[in-house]
């Protein structure tokens, strides 16, 4: 009876310390431009791992100066696991560093559906960042990525 306590205990204990607190939450404000969103940069997306990740990525602000990633009505790529997130990034390569954080990286968000999607920006995105990548955590791989010129 003992060992079948200590076994018990062992299991909860085990639980416990795999829960991850490395995840990181990320609300996605679901806001449309006002009026006309105006392209300052934008880049097609290079598909990767062969998930057929296609379509236009721009950045750019709107009427009221808000600035919004945007993924044209022809963007698609392979959303079956449903981890596709979209990271700002410094070169086409993802390089996560969890224990450091990485300062060429910046979590834009998950996205959900293709065609045209907005992602809302607080305020405008570092000038260093010039590719939109999307990753896969799931899988652990890139999907694709844009360059923005």
């Amino acid at each position: 009876m003992l060992k079948n306590l200590f076994v018990i205990a062992f299991l909860l204990i085990g639980l416990v310390a795999c829960d991850d607190d490395s995840t990181t939450t990320v609300e996605v404000d679901l806001s449309l431009p006002q009026g006309t969103l105006t392209t300052s940069k934008s880049g097609s997306f290079v598909e990767q791992n062969s998930t057929g990740s296609t379509g236009v990525a721009s950045l750019g602000t709107d009427a009221s100066g808000t600035t919004f990633l945007q993924f044209g009505s022809t963007f698609n790529t392979n959303l079956a696991t449903g981890t596709v997130t979209v990271y700002l990034s410094t070169s086409n390569t993802f390089t996560a560093d969890p224990g450091n954080g990485n300062p060429d990286l910046q979590i834009v968000g998950p996205v959900t559906s293709s065609g045209e999607n907005f992602f809302k920006f607080d305020s405008a995105p570092n000038s260093k960042f010039t590719h939109v990548i999307l990753w896969c955590g799931s899988a652990n791989i890139p999907f694709g990525y844009a360059e923005l010129k």
